[in-house]
């Protein structure tokens, strides 16, 4: 993809992360994240043996070893492996900053055997109101149009979309609602900083806040009664490569009951 047209920019992503990897701070989110995903896969009544996982600053990969599977580790659009390899590839935290995502999730699709699993979650629509509203007053405060400054998100229902659009099969797209309390502004840009979720667009604004903004923005995110309570949304989805023994949809038009008359009131 030229450089011109792309959301993130690759090369600060990869200082994000490695200065992430060096802050040793408390991946709570992305941990969160791993459990339901566990869990979700514990609910798969087969085995799984070789696992593609493209996860960001995650433990998954070792957990998913402790159940005897063999794992390959890829990041960003990186997807090793021929065509049909994995019969299962996850991800935490990553897939929704990939400068392609709709051909991101059809290589995804591609590195499955027929019948594989992919299970993912990502930070979707409706996270960091607060972080939002306080760059806003940041702006205003010195006087300086907006920004991009915090990555697109994707809401519940383009995300079925997009699994759709990439040939999976049995998609299921669902979200789990996280309260975090923060005491200043500061604490929580460490916590995404160790997560390696600060601004990475390739079109961000090469010009800092000064004071005048530092101090708006933190002002704005403050509560008066204590902590402030900050929100993310955790999409979490799953799909599987089309194979023969899935079960199928009815034909359109096949059915021989009506919804008419099974709303009409009973006597």
């Amino acid at each position: 993809m030229p450089a011109q047209d792309q959301l993130f920019d690759p090369r600060l992503g990869r200082l994000r992360r490695e200065r992430a990897a060096r802050s040793g701070g408390d991946l709570y989110l992305h941990r969160r994240a791993e459990d339901e995903l566990i869990e979700r896969l514990d609910l798969v009544a087969r085995p799984f043996c070789a696992a593609l996982d493209l996860s960001l600053g995650s433990t998954l990969a070792a957990r998913l070893r402790e159940r005897g599977i063999e794992v390959v580790e890829g990041k960003e659009e990186d997807l090793p492996g021929a065509a049909g390899a994995f019969d299962l590839v996850t991800s935490v935290g990553l897939i929704d900053t990939v400068n392609d995502l709709p051909g991101a999730l059809a290589l995804i699709r591609r590195a499955l055997k027929p019948d594989g699993l992919f299970l993912a979650a990502f930070a979707g629509a409706g996270s960091l109101p607060r972080l939002r509203r306080a760059m806003r007053a940041a702006e205003e405060a010195e006087g300086v149009g907006a920004a991009p400054r915090i990555h697109p998100q994707i809401d519940v229902r383009a995300a079925g979309d997009l699994l759709v659009r990439a040939g999976f099969a049995l998609p299921v797209v669902d979200r789990d609602v996280v309260e975090v309390r923060y005491a200043d502004l500061m604490q929580l840009v460490r916590d995404l900083r160790a997560m390696a979720a600060t601004n990475r667009l390739a079109a961000r604004s090469a010009r800092p806040f000064g004071r005048t903004g530092l101090a708006a923005a933190a002002a704005d995110f403050s509560d008066p009664g204590g902590r402030t309570a900050e929100r993310f949304e955790i999409v979490h989805l799953s799909g599987w490569a089309p194979g023969p023994g899935q079960p199928q949809p009815a034909r359109r038009g096949s059915g021989t009951a009506s919804l008419t008359d099974a709303l009409k009131p009973k006597d």
